[in-house]
């Protein structure tokens, strides 16, 4: 199935993080944008990836609000960090068993994240955390909307886009093709999002992944390769809006082994990938 609603019924506003969703599984875009259609939440909380992934961006969040003037020593930072844990699993995870776990997790990447975030405070400074941003993209009429965990401003006055993972980051070429969200970022800063003011520059951008192999995953941005996917982006949102263009499922979904939001609405099963939307 590839649905084409007319053109007045199609999405006006994306998150970034939906982004990928639209380059993945354009089926599940129309299903939320279009239909209006969300999965239900179960009727007890589960402790999920979501529900450790709120956890974990709030420790960040309460550790570097904390630190802005400066990291204190080692130790004192480690036990600084782990108190916060506590807090935030207290307050956030009524789950004894996911606490447990969740703060042994935590323990495990205590130390790569601060020797990492003490390499990350010499380049620069905290200035923006957990900020909602909207920005019209040029070019078009959608509005693309994100929350930014983190961006500093760096020593040469230009910014740095941090984004926390609790798994595995996108690699270079799941970056390249799919997982836009670091570029995208930098573009709603550049365009005045997130409260910044006009004529930003951002010089650096960087995933923290926090999972169980930690890892920082950062790159300098190259301006051409930036204009590049400001463009690419612009042409994907215009052929998103024209009439004669679907919203094909299954597109290019990461893994095949689990299903979908939407597959049952698609009628996932009746036909496959290897069939033309």
């Amino acid at each position: 199935p590839a649905p084409q609603p007319p053109a007045a019924a199609r999405p006006k506003t994306l998150s970034v993080t939906e982004v990928e969703v639209l380059i993945r599984d354009p089926y599940a875009i129309y299903a939320r944008r279009v239909l209006g259609l969300r999965p239900l939440d179960p009727l007890r909380g589960d402790a999920d990836a979501r529900a450790r992934g709120t956890v974990l961006h709030r420790v960040m969040e309460k550790f570097v609000t904390e630190t802005k003037a400066g990291l204190p020593d080692r130790a004192a930072a480690l036990q600084q960090l782990m108190a916060l844990t506590d807090a935030v699993l207290a307050e956030e995870a009524p789950w004894p068993a996911a606490r447990r776990l969740w703060r042994a997790r935590m323990a495990r990447v205590a130390e790569f994240f601060l020797a990492t975030e003490a390499q990350r405070r010499a380049m620069g400074a905290p200035e923006i955390l957990e900020s909602l941003g909207e920005w019209v993209v040029p070019g078009t009429d959608v509005t693309l909307r994100g929350k930014g965990d983190r961006i500093d401003r760096l020593e040469d006055g230009r910014l740095a886009i941090y984004d926390y993972k609790t798994g595995t980051p996108p690699d270079a070429k799941e970056e390249k093709h799919f997982a836009k969200q670091l570029w995208l970022m930098a573009l709603m800063a550049e365009g005045s999002s997130f409260g910044l003011p006009p004529g930003q520059i951002v010089g650096h951008a960087a995933y923290i992944g926090l999972g169980a192999s930690p890892v920082v995953l950062g790159h300098d941005v190259d301006r051409a390769e930036l204009a590049e996917v400001a463009a690419a982006f612009r042409r994907r949102l215009l052929h998103m809006a024209a009439p004669e263009s679907g919203f094909p499922s299954r597109r290019a979904v990461k893994t095949t082994r689990f299903a979908g939001d939407f597959d049952q609405l698609a009628r996932y099963g009746e036909w496959d990938e290897t069939q033309a939307p």
